[in-house]
């Protein structure tokens, strides 16, 4: 189904007279009001085809109705959430789960929603029907030459998928590794994998990019081949200059400083993007912001310090995408909770008096330092967030407009109660 611009246009209406005299004390008292506006109107997080069904767990899943029952469904419900926000302009493609049939056909209808494809994600961690080689025991690190070649070839038809599409990278995800000591050489696995990963590499075409995604265990809870920033950051240096690190806040050991991480690899030049969720025990998968929105916003913070130190553009410079699991909620109701709180983020970071932090560390002021941050963070951004929505085309309030217009009632209508997405 396709949102038409008027029932947007009415919402905002019926909701400006609030909304203007909230925003009033920013377009009044605050300087950086208009630039801060823009900035959020070109900042756009990509949404993943394969989080527009009902996620799971290995104990079971509880379909939700009208989900999207083909790729082109899945266009359809990203076009939905980009029409309600305006910031959710690309679309990012698991393959095999979701094969475009025609390039072309698949390019177009997503422009006509006003979408681009983002990363193209490739798949060896699952076994796939009619598949002749298992990988059980690994993909770009087995020991059998032909069961690495099968992960190779399945990465390099996903780049000519991405190609047709318009997109300019990979990401590679592994559970590589090992359940229990012995099982591995751990030397070995990474040599394998590098090997693997420069054929790969070389069929990247000029524009290309590879993001090698880490994650510090599951499936494999001993040991994984890529486990951390630092093997990852091994990966991509040896590769070459078209490799990038891609942080996930999902992926680390808990209480890990995710924002030096981000702040290290901008130094090095070597970070390419970010899967945004949250979490309360390891890879949770939950709405962003929801459990840990100060954490969110500190990163966001070392982001813009380390892309303006870099002279980097904050809305094309790094890959930015929502990587979540929605187990008991709407996905589409989830994923415009996850957008806003990106947002929301991102522009309290871009509040923070850089010139006074600097002074206060340089100073030695702890104190100083932390109430300068603290102060961006415990700043309702929420009117400015909403009137880059609004500049965009968007909606006020991209949640209330959903339900009041019973989207997922006319999505149940047009699909059905029991359809079932690909995806996790």
């Amino acid at each position: 189904m396709q949102l038409e611009a008027y029932k947007i246009a009415d919402h905002n209406q019926k909701a400006l007279e609030a909304h203007q005299r909230k925003l009033s004390y920013w377009t009044d008292e605050i300087a950086n009001a208009e630039p801060i506006i823009q900035k959020l109107i070109d900042f756009q997080i990509a949404i993943p085809s394969w989080a527009l069904g009902t996620g799971g767990t290995r104990f079971g899943r509880f379909p939700g109705g009208g989900e999207p029952r083909s790729l082109e469904e899945k266009i359809e419900d990203v076009g939905l959430l980009h029409a309600l926000n305006q910031s959710s302009g690309a679309i990012s493609l698991h393959i095999p789960w979701d094969i475009p049939k025609d390039g072309e056909a698949i390019k177009s209808l997503a422009a006509s929603f006003g979408l681009r494809f983002d990363a193209m994600n490739s798949n060896t961690f699952q076994d796939q029907p009619n598949q002749q080689h298992s990988y059980k025991f690994g993909s770009l690190q087995h020991v059998d030459r032909a069961v690495r070649q099968q992960a190779i070839d399945h990465n390099i038809d996903v780049i000519k998928h991405g190609v047709a599409l318009g997109s300019t990278s990979l990401t590679v995800w592994l559970s590589d590794g090992s359940c229990f000591p012995g099982q591995l050489n751990f030397r070995k696995a990474f040599e394998r994998t590098q090997e693997s990963l420069q054929e790969i590499y070389a069929a990247l075409p000029d524009d290309w990019k590879v993001f090698v995604e880490y994650k510090a265990f599951e499936p494999n809870f001993y040991s994984m081949t890529v486990g951390d920033w630092g093997a990852s950051l091994l990966f991509a240096n040896k590769l070459g200059p078209k490799a990038y690190t891609l942080v996930d806040l999902g992926h680390h050991l808990p209480n890990a400083n995710i924002e030096q991480i981000v702040s290290l690899l901008l130094m090095e030049g070597k970070l390419g993007g970010f899967h945004f969720n949250d979490s309360k025990y390891g890879d949770d998968d939950l709405t962003v912001g929801s459990i840990r929105p100060y954490q969110l916003f500190l990163i966001f913070n070392e982001l813009i310090e380390g892309m303006d130190a870099k002279g980097m553009n904050h809305a094309t410079d790094l890959g930015w995408m929502i990587d979540a699991s929605h187990n008991v909620k709407d996905p589409l109701e989830d994923l415009l909770q996850s957008v806003e709180a990106i947002q929301l983020a991102y522009a309290q970071a871009l509040l923070v008096d850089r010139s006074a932090l600097e002074e206060a560390r340089d100073a030695n002021d702890v104190v100083k330092a932390q109430e300068i941050l603290q102060e961006a963070y415990r700043t309702d951004v929420r009117p400015l967030v909403a009137e880059a929505r609004r500049r965009a085309g968007g909606a006020l309030q991209p949640l209330a407009l959903f339900r009041q217009l019973n989207i997922r009632q006319q999505l149940i209508g047009e699909r059905g109660l029991k359809t079932i997405a690909t995806g996790l």
